[in-house]
């Protein structure tokens, strides 16, 4: 099972980088253990806490006519140790 499918680089999300906080998409079965794991193995990063968020599908307009939905998706924010920085994710 792949629990970190790609991370989240949005305003909100850079910002919570200088608090050592970062956002990713994960795997809708995957748990805070899981991803915690997942993190620390991948990065070699002392993770503190994981805040997961479940996305609803959201309805949208497409080509002004058609009804189409967006796909449900799961959000983690994970804390990192104070200091940690996470390789690639360096703000200039």
């Amino acid at each position: 099972m792949k629990a970190i499918l790609k991370p989240i680089i949005s305003e909100k999300a850079i910002t919570a980088n200088e608090i050592d906080k970062f956002v990713f998409e994960v795997s809708r079965d995957a748990n805070k253990h899981e991803i915690a794991e997942m993190i620390e193995r991948n990065f070699k990063v002392e993770v503190i806490k994981v805040n997961v968020s479940n996305v609803k599908a959201e309805s949208r307009i497409v080509r002004g006519k058609y009804r189409a939905t967006t796909k449900p998706w799961k959000k983690a924010i994970v804390t990192l140790k104070k200091g940690s920085k996470l390789p690639g994710f360096e703000m200039k």
